[in-house]
């Protein structure tokens, strides 16, 4: 796996809109959480917001989790290589691994895993696995390169009193 901390101007306004579907996210009371994918050319092939919904529902659909499902649907082994994930939050453990399997070739995330902790808490929704997305990419045999925590300030806002309320 490849540590790749370097990134450009277009990786933060992908990010910011990352963050904002988060918004979106939350303002529909779901878990303020929100990814897209971007292919090659710098074009937005999806948006995602977390769609998991608790006691009932599925906590599987996480905002990485529903863009990988839909990308892989949608594009060739070859065009995932080359695609960047963008997520206001470092993907979680199920995440990453979905990550991993889609084929996605690089990840650019805001919040990290260990700042998310700061606002959840305990909180029984969101009982958070403190496992680096880059720890989980490193065990794998396909190199991802990932870029973060960028923006991490931002990023965490919209999780500002969601986890209390």
């Amino acid at each position: 796996m490849a540590k790749r901390d370097d990134f450009n101007e277009e990786d933060l306004v992908l990010l910011r809109r990352a963050i904002a579907l988060a918004g979106e996210a939350r303002k529909d009371g779901r878990h303020p959480f929100g990814a897209l994918i971007v292919n090659q050319w710098g074009e937005t092939v999806i948006e995602a917001r977390n769609n998991a919904v608790r006691p009932k529902g599925d906590p599987t659909q996480h905002a990485e989790m529903v863009a990988c499902s839909r990308a892989a649907k949608l594009l060739t082994n070859s065009e995932l290589g080359q695609c960047t994930l963008y997520t206001s939050t470092e993907p979680c453990a199920m995440c990453a691994g979905a990550i991993y399997w889609t084929g996605i070739g690089r990840v650019v995330y805001g919040l990290p895993e260990e700042g998310l902790l700061k606002y959840t808490g305990s909180h029984e929704q969101n009982p958070t696995l403190d496992i680096p997305c880059r720890d989980v990419f490193a065990k794998g045999q396909r190199v991802i390169e990932v870029s973060g925590p960028l923006l991490a300030e931002e990023a965490g806002k919209v999780h500002e009193g969601f986890w209390t309320a």
